[in-house]
């Protein structure tokens, strides 16, 4: 296992939020303690939401890590729609309390990358995966496998946030974007992939072990 601390504990997407949250909260303090509870709570909502604990990663080249906090809602043989392949898609659904910075699940380089528009469903239905506004990323690694990664936004979160771009490197457990509020993520493995995870359990981004490929 090793352990990367690249990035601050509160995500910086959230940095402007919890200024704003947090200065209202002390003002309203000043004039009434009871108003001002709300507002203090709303502030340790945001300052949980966006935060981004250091996590160890597992190392081995084979394996592929959760890119998301959540749950698995789903392990299946599919049809991957990006590299239009045979493939395991698992699914992780992110609620409100869940970490939302995401995390590469694998270490290669990014050959193809899309964006589509689209609906704010509910990111647990399964037509969510090719209905909701995504953001998917091709990533294959030095021993030429392909992990096709995708963020969906949810019924809540209509903002997704990606900062690779084609070409671009990653390294497992690296962040490379942050979904608002709850939603999904969705990843499509080699068919030959030996799933480690199982329905219903509970994942951490680039900690939790989700196949070997």
């Amino acid at each position: 296992m090793k352990i990367i601390n690249k990035y601050p504990i509160i995500a910086r997407e959230g940095w402007l939020f919890l200024t704003i949250s947090v200065t209202a909260s002390i003002l309203i303090s000043f004039s009434s303690l009871k108003i001002s509870i709300p507002f203090w709570i709303i502030s340790l909502f945001i300052l949980q939401f966006f935060r981004d604990p250091v996590r160890p990663i597992p190392q081995e080249e084979n394996l592929v890590v959760s890119a998301a906090d959540g749950r698995i809602i789903s392990i299946e043989k599919t049809t991957d729609p990006y590299k239009k392949r045979k493939a395991i898609k698992v699914s992780v659904f992110m609620n409100v309390f869940n970490v939302h910075s995401n995390k590469a699940p694998i270490s290669g380089e990014i050959i193809n990358k899309w964006y589509s528009a689209g609906k704010f469903l509910n990111a647990s239905l399964s037509k969510s995966s090719l209905e909701n506004e995504r953001c998917a990323l091709l990533i294959k690694t030095k021993n030429k496998k392909f992990v096709t990664c995708v963020q969906i936004a949810g019924l809540i979160a209509r903002r997704i946030l990606c900062y690779k771009k084609i070409g671009d490197n990653l390294s497992k457990g690296e962040r490379y974007g942050f979904i608002r509020f709850g939603s999904r993520v969705d990843l499509y493995l080699p068919e030959s992939a030996t799933v480690i995870v199982k329905l219903g359990e509970r994942v951490k981004n680039c900690e939790s072990i989700i196949a070997k490929i």
